[in-house]
């Protein structure tokens, strides 16, 4: 077993040490990184659902209730339109990209 962790460590020192890191970072700045404060679909629907989550535990109060249910229905209408609910046991439905 120890001669398996010798093998396991060379090649991986090797690997480290052998890698030329140039390249790959020349074409990291080529490529379009995603933008972290974006806000995508799956975002939307992950809110809705924590808003209504809270509202059902109670966190927030009765004058509250108010803007929380016209900013839930907003979301709610914004997400049918951009994104169709899908019927049970269709696959979910991918960009011409092939992206997600």
């Amino acid at each position: 077993m120890a001669t398996k962790k010798k093998k396991l460590k060379k090649p991986a020192t090797e690997t480290a040490t052998a890698q030329p890191t140039a390249p790959a970072n020349d074409q990291a700045p080529a490529q379009a990184q995603p933008d972290p404060t974006a806000l995508s679909i799956g975002d939307l629907k992950n809110l809705a659902t924590i808003l209504d989550v809270a509202s059902s535990r109670g966190a927030f109060k009765a004058a509250e209730m108010a803007g929380v249910g016209l900013m839930y229905n907003k979301l709610q209408a914004f997400l049918a339109k951009v994104a169709p609910e899908q019927k049970p046991g269709e696959a979910p439905a991918t960009d011409s990209t092939g992206g997600k």
